[in-house]
């Protein structure tokens, strides 16, 4: 496991925009994509904001031969789809999109990674069906007396007015596989759902991979889109939903990151993934280092939140208690990387805005830094993009990788008051000396992960 592996190109979908360029400068400008529901009717819904990725189509940055594909994808698929199309762009790499191995076999030659050398884990989510789609089918099921829906019906010939290859759209690994598909990636492929850990998961596995020598690249992250009628319920009742009033047009003021009294998040959609490839693939074909990752580690929580009812937590369950799992993550994540705490000069998070999981997230950081924690930044992206759910970990790796590359800090909104001795007020972007960054996501099941990272060498 002594193979160096660094970070060659990124790629990011987001409620900032598409490219990893809108996400970094919308952050660093200290904006927020956090905006009222369009996708759908919300009004009936206690929390009607969102992180949408607006005026965006997997369609338009897919090679012309794969266009009729995109009918087969869910929303979940095209984000992830359309990251690792910038992902590549960004990283130089010549693969099979850009090429027709149909028509001329011999260009195989042309690309730069073989494709049996290319990886490929993504984290996904339980991906919701189209609203849409399903009530075409089953308005044919209604009984003919009553009006009501008819199971018998249903199962005997309703379902059969589902779009043909309609299950395709929704099997989680589609989105690992679309992808694999149009680069041409051979090499080991994985798909993570463990909900916001799931991104973060992802790249520890492809960075265990290169080690390995299986792999000399890897696409990984994660990519979600919990932006519907579905995704927005079962958060909902789930609790970690904040109430908006109907009148609300800027999300910010309302995800409080590490605020004792914030009233919960909000949801988002969105992917990030990197190229992760092994410092000597990159050396030889000359790439540009973003950063090297040299750390990673995981954990699970032994106990998380356990919800009652829309938004009651049980009354055994102390949130000012540390989140063991989150605190392991970071510890095995340093143990990795043979690093201490003092090492570590920033932290990128999700910052939710739910009491529950950010005051354990806290006392995990205080237990894991110490006194260091006063003097290390939070970077938080929840009241920015939202929780993108198992695209978000990829996306702090991508913001991650943005701040050690340019050694700089991008601006932080928080509207509430951050527990004490946390680092995670307001504040503008500002440069910053980097040595290593850490970034660590919780989730909803009790898993964690984290990676770290340093500037590339020689920078």
């Amino acid at each position: 496991m002594s193979k160096e592996v660094v970070i060659t190109g990124i790629g990011a979908v987001s409620a900032l925009g598409v490219g990893v360029q809108p996400l970094w400068e919308g952050l660093c400008a200290g904006k927020t994509g956090l905006r009222p529901i369009t996708r759908f009717d919300a009004q009936g819904f206690p929390s009607k904001l969102a992180g949408e990725v607006e005026n965006f189509s997997a369609r338009d940055l897919v090679p012309k031969s794969y266009r009729k594909a995109v009918k087969v994808m869910a929303r979940d698929i095209e984000l992830a789809v359309g990251a690792a199309m910038e992902a590549v762009s960004d990283a130089g790499l010549i693969t099979r999109a850009a090429l027709d191995l149909e028509a001329d076999p011999a260009s195989a030659s042309k690309l730069t990674i073989p494709s049996a050398r290319m990886g490929c884990h993504i984290g996904a989510g339980l991906i919701s069906a189209d609203a849409d789609e399903l009530a075409a089918a089953m308005v044919t099921s209604k009984d003919d007396t009553t009006g009501e829906f008819d199971k018998a019906r249903w199962g005997k010939s309703g379902m059969e007015n589902l779009t043909p290859l309609w299950m395709l759209k929704y099997l989680p690994n589609m989105v690992a596989c679309h992808v694999t598909i149009i680069h041409g990636a051979c090499g080991p492929s994985n798909t993570i759902t463990c909900a916001e850990a799931s991104g973060l998961l992802s790249i520890g596995e492809s960075l265990r991979v290169i080690q390995r020598n299986d792999a000399d690249l890897c696409f990984c992250g994660g990519a979600e889109s919990k932006v519907n009628l579905m995704g927005l319920l079962r958060m909902d009742f789930a609790g970690r939903l904040a109430p908006t009033p109907a009148e609300a047009t800027d999300g910010s003021s309302v995800v409080r990151p590490y605020d004792p009294n914030a009233t919960g998040g909000l949801l988002g959609e969105g992917a990030g993934l990197l190229i992760l490839e092994s410092k000597q693939s990159a050396t030889a074909r000359n790439a540009r280092v973003y950063a090297e990752v040299v750390g990673f580690g995981s954990a699970h929580s032994p106990r998380r939140p356990s919800y009652r009812g829309q938004r009651g937590i049980a009354a055994d369950f102390n949130p000012a208690e540390p989140d063991e799992g989150f605190e392991f993550a970071i510890a095995n994540a340093l143990d990795d990387a043979k690093l201490s705490a003092s090492d570590i000069d920033a932290v990128v998070t999700l910052g939710s805005g739910v009491p529950s999981v950010d005051l354990g997230e806290a006392g995990a950081l205080k237990r894991v830094f110490g006194p260091h924690l006063p003097n290390i930044e939070i970077v938080t992206v929840g009241p920015n993009i939202g929780n993108c759910m198992a695209g978000i970990g990829g996306l702090l790796a991508a913001v991650a990788t943005k701040a050690v590359s340019e050694q700089k800090l991008p601006a932080r909104l928080n509207a509430g008051s951050p527990v004490e001795g946390l680092r995670a007020g307001p504040a503008p972007a500002r440069s910053a000396k980097l040595r290593h960054v850490l970034a660590v996501s919780s989730s909803l099941g009790g898993q964690n992960a984290a990676i770290i990272l340093r500037p590339a060498r020689g920078t």
